[in-house]
């Protein structure tokens, strides 16, 4: 029942291009992607969140799991970011979401094809759904040879759609579908209804006796009538009677039947892998680009970072925390950048100031732009140079479990030395207000012993601590400080500056910890007076 032009067989002998992966490259997909789950990092670094809002709406793509794993090799990182500055043509990402609008389509109506009770209905379905998915391939074939992307993966991919459809496989599929289609189009039948029976038999052409009723209405008509439109839902299901009918009516056409019985079960395996994961992959751009374009708007900057797996001189302008900025936008608030670097042989950031200050927000930054960089997205900055680090790990303080029969320092420790423990040279840390629980000469004696490991294996990081002294314990180290306003202490900037510390950061934050600042306790005064007024 198939049959294919010469011209056809001729282009099949085409080798097909291998391909692999539109964001692992030659590597390929790992096989235990979806299995992944989220780095100990992410919600230390509000990336949980970022996760989120780029995902949101994209739910049958399944994209969390290529946010839950970062890269390590260089060669990847960069062929994302061709691949991303592609897609920044307008003309391409419409071809891209031209393509992904008809494969939801195929998708669509292959999930309503199994939903289906009749096996012809069934059998139609799935035959849409195969033309839909034919169109798709064909319009990005053509449309990515017009477009000429820049990129490796893209025009790889081109490459692949090509030979693709010069196989012998899918130019058989595209043939039987265009058929098919047009000898199902072409059957006519009749109804005759006696009571309750009802007639089936080939069009023998008959009159049309819809037309010859209007026209002997037509002169009763007076004037024009209102319009009234109603949405009624229609079952996509056929009832028995309209199931009786399409029974009789394969009985008179059983040629054209018969193919579609033999159709459906010769294409069942119709759908490409290698197309049906980059449809799928693909999307991880698209949405970055959409979360992006947000931001951008608002003025905020983004960029494509230089990105070293060598050099641990990192540098970035206007940088910003991404899950914070989300949320401020959505309140109107205004979202202040910071700009750090670090030059051989700096590799710490020691950050200290007051509280609410915004040194938790400069540390997840900080986090943040290398993460991002490692999955291949832009990252919030005018400008940056990052490191492609082989982890990023962080020691934020936890709220004390009362289910844990070991104290809150007692398990920061354990946390720290599983860090240091699995860290290498190549590794960076986040610490946030580590051993805030204990007393300042043990904080001072345990962070120093920690920082003196994190020297030793020539890791970078980066620590917000109350402890001004360990800014300075070697060439290594670099302090930053959380500033205020100059004519009012008690206003924060949340700028956050290269300078030597104050030495007052640590008293100010245990005073305020335990409500012991001039505000506490003026308000507990104030509160302990009109308690006694009221006795």
């Amino acid at each position: 029942m198939t049959s294919v032009d010469s011209g056809a067989c001729e282009r099949a002998s085409v080798k097909t291009v291998t391909f692999r992966s539109i964001l692992f490259g030659d590597a390929g997909t790992p096989e235990e992607i979806d299995t992944v789950t989220p780095p100990d990092c992410f919600s230390d670094l509000n990336l949980d969140q970022i996760a989120a809002a780029l995902t949101a709406g994209r739910d049958e793509y399944n994209l969390k799991p290529f946010f839950f794993y970062p890269l390590t090799d260089l060669y990847t990182v960069n062929y994302r970011y061709d691949v991303q500055k592609d897609l920044e043509n307008e003309t391409i990402r419409g071809h891209i979401q031209a393509f992904a609008q008809k494969m939801q389509a195929m998708r669509g109506g292959l999930a309503q094809s199994a939903k289906m009770h009749y096996k012809l209905q069934r059998q139609r379905w799935f035959l849409d759904a195969v033309d839909h998915y034919c169109s798709a391939v064909l319009a990005l074939r053509d449309d990515l040879a017009s477009a000429g992307p820049s990129s490796r993966g893209l025009r790889d991919f081109r490459d692949y759609l090509t030979g693709y459809t010069d196989t012998a496989g899918f130019v058989a599929l595209v043939a039987d579908t265009q058929r098919l289609k047009d000898q199902l189009a072409s059957i006519r039948y009749s109804l005759r209804i006696a009571g309750k029976r009802i007639y089936v038999s080939k069009y023998g052409g008959e009159s049309n006796y819809s037309a010859e009723v209007l026209q002997v209405f037509e002169k009763f008509k007076q004037a024009e009538a209102n319009e009234y439109r109603f949405n009624l839902r229609v079952p996509l299901e056929m009832n028995h009677v309209e199931a009786g009918i399409l029974d009789l009516v394969a009985l008179l056409f059983p040629e054209v039947f018969d193919f579609l019985e033999k159709y459906s079960l010769d294409h069942a395996g119709f759908l490409d892998p290698v197309i049906a994961k980059f449809d799928r992959e693909i999307q991880f751009y698209v949405a970055c680009l959409e979360y992006v374009s947000r931001f951008k708007a608002a003025g905020l900057p983004f960029c494509y970072p230089d990105v070293s797996s060598k050099s641990k001189q990192v540098k970035c302008d206007e940088a910003f925390d991404l899950a914070l900025a989300n949320r401020l936008l959505g309140e109107g608030a205004a979202v202040v950048t910071n700009d750090f670097y670090l030059r051989d042989p700096e590799r710490i950031l020691v950050v200290s100031g007051p509280n609410s200050g915004g040194k938790t927000t400069f540390a997840r930054t900080f986090g943040q732009l290398h993460y991002l960089a490692s999955i291949g997205c832009p990252v919030p900055a005018r400008k940056a140079a990052l490191f492609l680090c082989d982890r990023l790990f962080t020691h934020f303080e936890r709220e004390e479990d009362l289910q844990n029969l070991s104290g809150k320092l007692e398990d920061e420790l354990r946390r720290i030395r599983q860090i240091l423990e699995r860290a290498t040279p190549m590794s960076i840390l986040i610490m946030n207000e580590s051993f805030l629980s204990t007393t300042l000469d043990d904080a001072s004696y345990l962070s120093r012993q920690v920082m003196e490991r994190i020297i030793v294996k020539d890791m970078i990081c980066v620590s917000v601590t109350f402890l001004d002294e360990l800014a300075s314990l070697g060439e290594t180290t670099v302090s930053m400080v959380s500033t205020v306003a100059p004519h009012d202490p008690a206003s924060r900037t949340f700028k956050i500056i290269r300078r030597p510390a104050d030495g007052l950061a640590y008293a100010a934050a245990i005073a305020e910890k335990h409500g012991l600042t001039y505000e506490g306790i003026s308000r507990r005064l104030q509160q302990t007076t009109s308690e006694s007024t009221v006795s």
